[in-house]
């Protein structure tokens, strides 16, 4: 019976350290993720100011007039 215990022991921790294992792996990707998508943003932002493109209130976009 002690052999037995000891064994799903282990097995219930092998899994417990594959499961943190795995939420580290995804808490990672996440947050390249959210880097990518902030620099997305940003790259877009520029590409819209470079083009003459102003933000109005909400999200109606018009071209910027020349002066």
């Amino acid at each position: 019976v002690q052999t037995l215990l000891q064994q799903m022991q282990d097995k219930f921790q092998t899994m417990s350290d594959q499961i943190i294992g795995r939420n580290i792996l995804f808490l990672n990707e996440l947050d390249d993720m959210s880097c990518r998508i902030d620099d997305l943003e940003k790259n877009i932002a520029d590409l819209m100011t470079q083009a003459g493109v102003e933000e109005l209130e909400g999200e109606n976009k018009t071209p910027a007039t020349n002066k």
